[in-house]
């Protein structure tokens, strides 16, 4: 269960640093970036590894919800340290938790919200759940298998390409509602709504 007074903490997942700007496994920057914009805030850099907005969701009063959007500092393969430090600095359940991520089983630009889980071979999951165990809410960004022999590990580190960034803004806007649509309304009305 969730908890209505603790705040949640929104891990959008990538590397840092321009050359990783625009890659298909930054997606989770991307859509942080644009939570970050609706409630106002700029991000600052936490002493958890990580940089920052904190804010409301929601309708001014109290049915908003106090959420942390955050982007670790380290590399996608040890985003379960800045998690953690976050969790703890912020006092926030697992279960108030979510990480927004890309998602390789998934057709490009289609979303799939659940709690839990295995992580898919993703390294970012993998590190967030060797630190807090599986039972966070995850957003799972779809951004298609490789084509051909590429090796999976060349597809997510390059840029989305010509045809899929005609629509990439469309599809963040998207993940960035159905992020708010499970804080405010939950997993299940957030998942009738948004899973394609």
């Amino acid at each position: 269960m969730t908890d209505a007074a603790s705040p949640w903490l929104i891990v959008g997942l990538g590397n840092p640093g321009p050359e990783y700007a625009g890659n298909r496994h930054n997606v989770g920057f991307m859509v942080a970036d644009l939570l970050a914009e609706r409630m106002g805030g700029r991000f600052k850099a936490h002493k958890a590894r990580a940089q920052v907005v904190e804010g409301r969701i929601g309708p001014p009063g109290p049915s908003g919800r106090r959420v942390v959007v955050a982007k670790p500092s380290s590399f996608m393969n040890l985003s379960g340290g800045p998690t953690t430090a976050l969790r703890d600095f912020y006092k926030v359940p697992v279960a108030n938790i979510v990480a927004v991520h890309d998602e390789l089983d998934i057709d490009h630009g289609a979303l799939r919200l659940k709690l839990g889980g295995g992580d898919n071979g993703h390294n970012g999951l993998k590190s967030i759940t060797k630190s807090l165990g599986a039972d966070y809410h995850r957003v799972r960004f779809g951004i298609g298998r490789p084509p051909g022999r590429m090796p999976v590990a060349d597809f997510v580190l390059k840029d989305f390409s010509s045809t899929e960034r005609k629509e990439l803004a469309y599809f963040v806007d998207r993940a960035a509602d159905a992020v708010e649509a499970l804080v405010l309304e939950g997993l299940e009305r957030a998942q009738t709504t948004y899973n394609s």
